[in-house]
């Protein structure tokens, strides 16, 4: 028996087959190989095409079924990890109305800081955890202010997951957690929010059916299961959104339990026990995967939007035929500190944990004489590693005091300088495991479908790959103040 994980991305699709007896990926594939263009029509806007997003996922699952390492048939349910925060809109026949509005476009700001100030800060903090700030509510009201044409047509409202199920099953729902992550989810009252909905003049009915997280949210249509090579009628059991998903694929589903990942943007994700919140909105907290009535389980989310586009943007400007395990090694080559040279990675929108300020990327100090490849790389994996330290410090501010921290093997945390960087600078030891979005979403299906009883059930075969633990703590430190020093002066101007 099987389950298939889809893992929606900014750069690409990841999908991902797991063996229900052993827990474990049978195979995990990505398309396309280039990674995804983000279209910016107005400097701080980011787009994609949601029918894109559908095509690459069919491609995808046909090259996972291609493998022959798996009976596609065995397959028993679908779940759905995506990017989050987007807006995705359609008609009343499905069809896509524009481009998604994704996370990391700057375009609503303004917006959410109005919603911000008429409903009241602490009203907004109290009851909607965050700032209606940059998230899906507050880019939806843009639509409407400055698309009315296309506003008016709107039918249902969507994350980018919702809209992948819809595909799938020709089903639109969403879920409590999904809703909190587009900041329409009111804790206090247990309800979707009044307030912002008339502060923006939205009409309550452009919202889906809510459904628990853990459940079916539709079944995969004859049509598409033929097309696909799976059984028509099995479940899409499970969507969430890629950060509470990369929590459950690695088993962080309890209070205290801390996870972080550094992809194309770098997140630290805590799990609380209470409706926490920051004054400033730097962090945000919404709805995990275990959240109900009964146990309001939150999710506090550090986000960072510059570090794997930064580590991109990077090779693509300075050795762009390299791969990045080259870029890794050259990375290694270099001492600590990089000789001096220091990154700003924030070159990827608005950074909330910057009082949604856009400082740019910089690369600062730089010595023609001293100065290579290898310090380069080295150096924007240090500011990757910094820009962690300095949002962990305000989770810290917050009640936050991880004792260890879980990622997945992947993505920047296959570089030994910057898992070691990040856990020097941050004096938290880190556990690596195998797992990885498309494997938990893969798993999270298993549990909506019941195939296994309880959460916990499905991760008791989890194992610790690697511990790392703080070496240099005492050498980075003041290299991590000067480089703190000089983010403040730019903040300050």
């Amino acid at each position: 028996m099987y389950l298939l994980g889809i893992d929606l991305g900014t750069s690409s699709i990841k999908v991902a087959v797991v063996d229900v007896a052993t827990q474990k990926k049978v195979l995990t594939v990505q398309y396309p190989e280039e990674e995804t263009a983000i279209k910016s029509l107005q400097p701080g806007w980011a787009e994609q095409s949601p029918n894109d997003w559908w095509q690459n996922v069919q491609q995808t699952i046909l090259k996972l079924n291609a493998s022959g390492l798996f009976d596609p048939k065995e397959i028993k349910s679908i779940g759905i990890a995506y990017q989050m925060h987007g807006l995705v809109v359609v008609d009343q026949n499905q069809q896509v109305l524009r481009d998604s509005i994704i996370w990391c476009d700057s375009r609503a700001v303004e917006l959410g800081n109005g919603a911000f100030e008429a409903i009241g800060a602490e009203k907004s903090l109290k009851h909607l955890l965050n700032s209606p700030g940059n998230f899906t509510a507050s880019k939806l009201a843009w639509v409407k202010a400055n698309e009315p044409d296309i506003y008016k047509q709107i039918d249902k409202v969507m994350l980018p997951g919702d809209f992948i199920a819809m595909k799938l099953t020709g089903k639109i729902t969403t879920s409590i957690s999904a809703l909190s992550e587009g900041i329409f989810w009111d804790f206090e009252n247990h309800e979707i929010s009044k307030d912002v909905l008339n502060h923006y003049g939205i009409d309550e009915q452009l919202i889906p059916t809510i459904k628990p997280l853990f459940s079916a949210h539709g079944h995969l249509k004859t049509d598409i299961a033929s097309l696909l090579g799976l059984t028509a009628g099995i479940p899409v059991a499970y969507k969430s959104g890629d950060q509470p998903n990369n929590a459950l694929s690695l088993n962080v589903l309890k209070p205290g339990e801390v996870a972080a990942t550094a992809g194309t943007s770098g997140v630290i994700y805590g799990v609380s026990d209470g409706l926490t919140y920051d004054k400033q909105s730097r962090v945000n907290t919404f709805a995990h995967v275990t959240y109900s009535a009964a146990e309001k389980h939150t999710g506090v989310l550090l986000c960072i939007n510059g570090t794997g586009s930064m580590y991109r943007w990077a090779k693509h400007n300075f050795a762009p035929k390299a791969t990045y395990a080259e870029l890794n090694n050259l990375a290694a080559e270099a001492p600590v500190g990089s000789n001096g040279l220091k990154v700003l990675p924030f070159g990827n929108g608005a950074e909330r944990m910057l009082n949604n300020k856009y400082t740019g990327a910089q690369l600062l100090g730089i010595d023609l004489n001293t100065h290579n490849q290898s310090t380069i790389f080295r150096a924007v994996q240090e500011g990757i590693a910094f820009a962690f330290r300095y949002g962990l410090d305000i989770m810290r501010e917050n009640g936050m005091e991880p004792k260890v921290i879980r990622a997945g093997m992947a993505n920047l945390f296959l570089s030994e300088v910057f898992a070691q960087t990040f856990v020097d600078v941050t004096g938290i030891p880190v556990e690596l495991y195998e797992n990885d979005g498309s494997v938990g979403a893969a798993l999270g299906a298993g549990i909506g479908a019941g195939i296994f009883e309880r959460a916990e059930d499905a991760f008791n075969k989890h194992e610790v790959i690697k511990t790392l633990k703080p070496e240099n703590s005492g050498l980075y430190e003041p290299i991590y103040q000067d480089w703190k020093e000089i983010l403040e002066k730019e903040l300050a101007k």
